[in-house]
């Protein structure tokens, strides 16, 4: 059995419930705003709504943060299987976790985040899904970089011509050519500073405005009564 599609909670080691909480406040929101994106997630989701580019770039797009830190492919898709896109009707959700599935194979992984775009496609048809490339991570060239390329590598071929199904890069400008990453992207060389996030969230941004206008653009071409 491959633990990365078996949805779960993950364990509560402080004792405060404060991921329930959050997946509680998540549902909250669904019924209290109609959103056009839904992004989801681990901490490189949740920590974008604290840096300036979300409110610059991606609040103006209609965007819901269900982003929770620490996140594994399992415990997303227990709170999709749980609530978070029942009363909402987004046009695109955005999918990045994976990489603190770091005990499990490659194969896993990349079969746990393909199992998070089917559910959101059983749940939402009408929707496009987009899956946001695995970031490199630490200073040096090390296994788990390696590991998340490896995944990304895997998605992208498994979900080559789904429709309504995009894959974006997200590691365009981090990774130096002498295969470093410099701390002013990656402070502590996991999570994104706001440069960071502006460097590998570029390419998400200019489709997200591409896949919302799409509807937009049709009605501009139906002619008026």
């Amino acid at each position: 059995m491959n633990p990365c599609i078996v949805p779960c909670v993950p364990q509560d080691p402080h004792g405060d419930d404060r991921w329930m909480s959050q997946h509680n406040r998540h549902i909250l929101e669904t019924k209290e705003r109609e959103p056009e994106v839904v992004l989801i997630g681990d901490s490189i989701i949740h920590h974008l709504q604290y840096r300036p580019v979300w409110s610059e770039l991606f609040e103006p797009l209609h965007c819901l943060n269900f982003g929770i830190s620490g996140d594994s492919t399992q415990h997303v898709l227990w709170r999709i299987n749980n609530g978070e896109l029942d009363n909402v009707q987004p046009k695109v959700v955005v999918v990045l976790v994976g990489t603190n599935n770091v005990k499990e194979s490659t194969e896993h992984v990349a079969e746990g985040i393909i199992e998070i775009v089917k559910t959101i496609r059983g749940l939402l048809p009408d929707c496009y899904v987009v899956v946001v490339d695995l970031l490199p991570r630490g200073q040096h060239p090390n296994d788990l970089r390696e590991r998340n390329k490896t995944v990304n590598k895997i998605v992208r071929t498994k979900v080559q011509g789904w429709p309504r199904v995009e894959v974006v890069a997200a590691d365009k400008g981090l990774v130096q050519p002498d295969g470093t990453i410099s701390h002013l992207d990656l402070p502590d060389y996991l999570h994104l500073s706001d440069s960071g996030y502006r460097k590998a969230f570029n390419e998400l941004h200019e489709l997200l405005i591409q896949l919302l206008s799409e509807g937009e653009e049709e009605k501009d071409l139906t002619p008026s009564e």
